[in-house]
């Protein structure tokens, strides 16, 4: 094993795309949180209250939208979309495995028209409006590919519910909560708490809707949106949830909004991202998976090596150090490293992650010399 010099090892090695990073200052809130206490009373009622009044703080978001929380993860989401959002057809964009998984999820349930529109992974494509979409549904952010899409309202003069996936980006993009109606994401992401709750910004004309078709047609109960809607307005969840989860959650958002918002831990982000953006543009043996500029992502970042680097072995080596969790993902068959570039993670990690990357590679170009 290649021994790395001390100053170029991160003080963090945890790089992963989901589960995150999780902070000191979450620690110590599990640590105080009110364990083995019944989600119906007060003290987990009160960590649920303040964790969505910071979220609608952190989003800024517009009146009669909600917070919406429930237990499970994106599965789970995915086919509650299909039953308790889309009335009639929906339009789902696949641009790789996330977005592929919720594509699949609405196409299956046999009352919904479904028409996908697929793009090459590392690219982005849009949603297409026509008259008949009643439901819009695509990713912000790929997690699988480092790609990101813009966010705009499709379908406005129909009534169209424009449903988002932002996973792997809410906590750490700034956009207008106006232009979507259902935009779901996890708390193992940028949150850096740990998984079993899905989280869900909605707005006035989505509750409408869910209201509606759960009054009209049969929803299991740990898919119905109804039950979740008016269980969050209670600051409760349906079933128990992981109040470790909750606590965390809760103390990272705390953290979001006290450092200066959206706008403090996108800049954080897209410090630690543009120093990737940059550093693969400088180097003979490297290039970015997702090559249009506009649509590279800030949260997490693909990278493509030249196939004579040994990815295994750079792999091999940082994990001696306990460097982690950089691989790619397990559907994409490139020479490629994907980072994670979530706020909790410092830049100087992320600078020094990258010296450890040059160094393991000029070692490997001097072996191939000789």
């Amino acid at each position: 094993m290649s021994k790395l010099p001390n100053e170029i090892i991160p003080s963090d090695g945890r790089f992963a795309s989901g589960p995150s990073k999780v902070q000191q200052h979450q620690i110590e809130a599990f640590l105080a949180a009110p364990l083995g206490t019944s989600h119906r009373k007060e003290p987990v009622i009160e960590l649920v209250r303040q964790a969505r009044q910071g979220l609608r703080e952190l989003f800024n978001l517009p009146p009669g939208y909600e917070i919406l929380l429930g237990n499970g993860g994106a599965s789970q989401i995915f086919d509650a979309i299909g039953f308790c959002l889309v009335e009639k057809r929906a339009q789902c964009v696949a641009l790789g495995a996330f977005s592929e998984l919720c594509a699949s999820a609405v196409s299956k349930i046999p009352w919904i028209e479904t028409e996908i529109i697929t793009s090459d992974w590392g690219t982005i494509t849009e949603c297409v409006e026509r008259p008949e979409i009643d439901a819009y549904i695509y990713a912000h952010n790929e997690t699988t590919t480092g790609a990101i899409a813009p966010i705009r309202r499709f379908g406005a003069d129909t009534g169209a519910l424009n449903i988002i996936d932002g996973t792997s980006i809410a906590g750490a993009y700034e956009f207008d909560a106006s232009q979507v109606d259902f935009y779901y994401f996890s708390s193992q992401k940028c949150f850096s708490a740990e998984a079993g709750t899905w989280i869900a910004i909605a707005s006035p004309l989505a509750l409408e809707r869910i209201a509606k078709l759960t009054k009209e047609r049969w929803v299991p109960d740990m898919l119905n949106l109804q039950l979740a809607a008016e269980q969050s307005v209670k600051d409760q969840t349906f079933n128990t949830p992981s109040i470790a989860t909750i606590a965390m959650l809760n103390a990272q958002v705390k953290w979001m909004n006290e450092i200066g918002g959206m706008k403090a831990t996108a800049a954080r982000s897209k410090a630690s991202s543009d120093l990737i953006y940059k550093w693969i543009e400088e180097r003979d043996f490297a290039s970015t998976f997702v090559e249009n500029p506009a649509h590279r992502s800030p949260v997490g970042v693909t990278i493509d090596f030249a196939d004579w680097v040994d990815i295994k072995s750079i792999l091999a080596t940082l994990a001696e150090y306990n460097v982690v969790d950089f691989e790619r993902y397990r559907d994409v068959t490139r020479n490629q490293f994907r980072v994670a570039c979530f706020p909790s993670i410092e830049t100087e990690d992320i600078a020094k992650l990258l010296a450890c990357f040059d160094y393991l590679i000029e070692e490997q170009r001097k072996e191939l010399a000789k």
